[in-house]
Formats: C-alpha cells, structure tokens, sequence
C-alpha cells in the first residue's frame, strides 16, 4: 500500500475509533442499567454476555452490511425498546423496585440481546458511512466491501467494544453507590432512544429526515450536549447511598 494511503486509512481509523468511542459508551450505560438489579455474580455474566452478543453482532453485521442498508426495522425496534424502558421506569417509578426483582436473568440477558443488536446496527452503519468514501486497495473484498476497509471497520468494532467492557463496569459501580443517579440514567437511556430514532428517520430506505443533518455537527452538538446536561444534572441532585446503622450489641 502507497504512503499517501497507508496515511490516509491511518487518519480515518483514528477517528472511527473516537466515533466508536462514543457510541459505545452509549451501549455500555444501557447494559449497566438492564444489568444493575442483578445480584453481583450475575451481573458480571450478564455484562460479559452482552460485551460478546455486542461482538458477534457488529461482526455480523459488517458481513451484511449491504443488507443492512435497506433494513431500518431494527434501529426502529431499538428506538423504541430504549424509549418504553425509559419510559416505564419514569412514569411507574412506584413500581420499579417490583419489576426488578421479578426480571429473571434470562430475561435481562434477553434484554440485553435487543439492545446490543440495535446498538451494532448503528455503529456498523455509523462505521461504513465514514470509510466507504476511502479509496480502494489491492486487498481485494471482503464481506463484500475492500478488503482495507473492512479492517479498518473491524478495528473500529474491537476498539469499541474495549470501551463497553471497562465503561459498563464503571456505570455499574456508579449506579450502586449512587442509586438516586438511575432516573438521571434512565433519562439518558430515553435519549439514545431518540438518537436511535433520528437515525431511523434518516435511513435511506425512509429518509424522513436529512442523513446529513443526523451526521452533522449541529445534531451531534445538540444530542451530546444534552447528554452532559443530564448526566452533571442528574449528578449534581443525586444522592449517595444510605448505609445501615450497625447493631449495637
């Protein structure tokens, strides 16, 4: 491979790896929250079951992705999953404590499969639109795209799923120290929904809204904003664990 595209595949991976970064870490604080109830033990399997549900389907879906193109039901699915989670935690806050105990570990793990499916949608098609403007190699195709691309793509997915595996921990942890943070979460569960949503609404099979607008920086700024809003907001109002007065003997 020449210098000047050796350097200009190197320039766009950096910045797939930041994309997948950030998208990822949208993956990770909706496993923690589906994961959270869970007693400790489980809840590790579940979040290494969803870090390898995660794998497996971005992989797949870079296998398909020619496919995916034309197949918005599952972003749309995700969307709205992620909005009536969020949605029914807000609104029947009652009751949140009774949904929990009675979700089984299947069903979380269950859950978690949804998410993850329509979260690898998003990043693989986030991933192609960035690099499939890259010029072509003389490493042939591979799932049906140069094979250059698709590695630049499957380094993007692994980086990314090195995020979810140490922030999905993190939110986990935050989450049980802080447990009044989890309406703040929710919040932040509802609008990746709506993200999910908007890049529903762009996909070009409906093209109900402008894919350059839900690419661009003016959505991006407004959406991440939004993001910090709440999560310093819900931060900020939170309160930290109560602990239980020791016994006196």
């Amino acid at each position: 491979m020449e210098l000047s595209l050796l350097l200009e595949y190197s320039w766009v991976l950096i910045i797939l790896i930041l994309l997948e970064g950030l998208l990822s870490a949208d993956n990770a604080l909706v496993l923690a929250i589906m994961a959270k109830h869970l007693p400790e033990e489980q809840q590790k399997k579940a979040i290494n079951i969803g870090l390898l549900l995660a794998f497996i389907f971005r992989i797949g879906a870079i296998f398909i992705i020619s496919y995916l193109f034309h197949v918005w039901q599952v972003q749309a699915i995700g969307a709205a999953y992620l909005l009536f989670i969020a949605l029914k935690h807000l609104l029947k806050k009652d009751h949140g404590e009774k949904d929990k105990k009675g979700k089984s570990y299947r069903m979380t793990v269950a859950q978690i499969a949804l998410a993850d499916i329509a979260f690898a949608v998003d990043s693989i098609l986030a991933a192609v639109a960035l690099v499939i403007a890259l010029p072509d190699t003389p490493m042939g195709d591979i799932g049906g795209m140069d094979g250059a691309q698709f590695i630049v793509i499957l380094l993007g997915a692994v980086a990314g799923l090195i995020v979810i595996r140490f922030a999905a921990g993190f939110f986990v942890k935050i989450l049980t120290e802080r447990p009044s943070l989890e309406t703040a979460a929710m919040l932040l569960v509802g609008w990746v929904g709506v993200k999910l949503l908007m890049h529903t609404l762009a996909h070009p099979s409906l093209h109900i809204i402008s894919h350059e607008f839900v690419e661009g920086p003016i959505w991006n700024t407004i959406f991440w904003s939004v993001m910090l809003l709440i999560a310093i907001g819900g931060w900020f109002l939170s309160k930290g664990k109560i602990e239980k007065p020791r016994e006196v003997k």
